[in-house]
């Protein structure tokens, strides 16, 4: 007799795990992206990653590697639990809009593609700031994180903050819809796990080749984004909309400098997907059996 569908989580559940799956995963994975940044919006020559670890630390510090991190941690709760729980919500409505008794392949890619939207519009103010303390040309002009938001709202005006809200949605949406997509490929693909260890092991291979995948998909976003957000000033900017800054900077630069910082994106967001899959399901899986099991 088949096993009875597992009941789904009530929305602060979902967002509850969404929020701990990231934190967890920035926190290991943050490094990466600082050195990502880096190499997309350098226009000359670049690093590979243990050249660019080396030269960072060296000349600015070991902290700088963290440098920024205050941003994407007070976003990174309400982000990725808006990734999970948004990706929940809309699997129930598509379901029942399109009247679909379970997930499928082209589900999964849809309700990802619509989280990623969500996801993007909601982070786009602390990824700019982010991205402006990242940048090592703002080492000096910035103190600290509350600094920034403050200089760039008196200096550039509060809309500001949404540079790149465009390439952002264009980012999630792409890259949410190959996770939440390979995901449901890979474990239709893997052998039924028989355990918890056996569990684990499968949502991590999964989570992995979906954030590889992913990020292979909008890798060429994520540069644009990159550039237009690093911009300071009011005056006139080279990089706007993402489809015209991708045909410029492909002119210009040549079609791999939109792979600018892939590898060290998809070393952090490879594992890092596994990583927030494994804590998001386990999580899940505790709050399911410890509360909704005893109502």
């Amino acid at each position: 007799m088949a096993a009875p569908a597992q009941q789904p989580l009530p929305f602060q559940f979902q967002f509850l795990a969404g929020a701990v799956a990231g934190v967890t995963e920035i926190l290991c994975m943050y490094p990466l992206d600082v050195v990502k940044t880096r190499a997309q919006i350098n226009t000359g020559a670049s690093m590979g990653i243990v050249e660019s670890f080396k030269t960072i630390i060296a000349k600015e510090g070991p902290a700088t590697l963290y440098r920024g991190i205050a941003a994407p941690i007070l976003v990174e709760a309400p982000k990725r639990a808006t990734k999970f729980a948004a990706n929940e919500q809309y699997t129930a409505l598509y379901k029942k809009m399109f009247g679909l008794e379970k997930v499928t392949q082209s589900l999964a890619i849809a309700t990802g593609v619509s989280a990623g939207v969500t996801e993007a519009m909601l982070i786009v103010p602390f990824e700019l700031v982010k991205i402006r303390m990242q940048d090592p040309l703002n080492a000096s002009k910035y103190t600290g994180t509350m600094d920034a938001l403050s200089k760039i709202i008196k200096q550039e005006g509060p809309f500001a903050l949404y540079n790149g809200l465009e390439a952002t949605m264009w980012r999630h949406a792409i890259w949410n819809g190959g996770y939440f997509g390979t995901i449901f490929m890979i474990k239709d693909l893997l052998p039924k796990a028989e355990s918890k260890n056996e569990q684990l092991r499968n949502n991590f291979i999964a989570g992995t080749v979906g954030g590889t995948f992913g990020t292979m998909l909008n890798n060429p976003l994520d540069v644009v984004k990159s550039r237009i957000q690093s911009a300071t000033g009011d005056g006139p900017k080279k990089y706007n909309w993402s489809l015209p800054s991708l045909a410029l900077i492909a002119k210009e630069e040549g079609m791999a400098t939109l792979y600018r910082g892939f590898t060290a994106k998809v070393l952090r967001l490879g594992p890092g997907g596994g990583v927030l899959l494994v804590v998001f399901e386990s999580v899940s899986n505790f709050l399911r059996k410890n509360f909704m099991d005893q109502q």
